[in-house]
């Protein structure tokens, strides 16, 4: 059950539950975001088809992220290098790192991210944009 903008109730959400955001080849569901939590967070999962990703290498200045792989393997970049990252990892991205990810597989993958403080989903809607623009 989910209550805008009320942070004092219990969300429970079903799987393919929440935000929907489709960037490409990249599906984005939003679980909760700073209607829930006050913005100190915002938790999403990613779904990435066979050879998508790449968002660009970026960083964000303010706030660390979160990585675990659910299913597949996602190929991160961290820094300075592209890694492998199999079902099970974790990754903590502090602020300030230049980080992407991609999906070089076959199958399709997907990530849990967590994004603190919350406000990332304030770019989706503009993210999803740019996706429909690119070729």
């Amino acid at each position: 059950m989910q209550h805008k903008n009320n942070h004092t109730h219990t969300l429970i959400l079903e799987a393919g539950q929440g935000r929907v955001y489709h960037c490409g080849t990249m599906t984005a569901v939003f679980k909760a975001d700073e209607n829930e939590t006050r913005a100190q967070y915002s938790v999403s999962e990613w779904w990435l088809e066979p050879g998508s990703g790449e968002p660009g290498v970026h960083a964000h200045q303010e706030n660390d992220e979160i990585f675990y792989v659910l299913e597949g393997c996602i190929t991160f970049f961290v820094t300075d290098k592209w890694i492998d990252a199999p079902k099970g990892t974790f990754l903590r991205i502090p602020a300030n790192t230049l980080h992407d990810f991609k999906n070089s597989s076959g199958e399709k993958a997907g990530f849990l991210n967590f994004f603190t403080p919350g406000g990332f989903e304030r770019n989706m809607p503009a993210i999803v944009q740019w996706f429909k623009e690119q070729p």
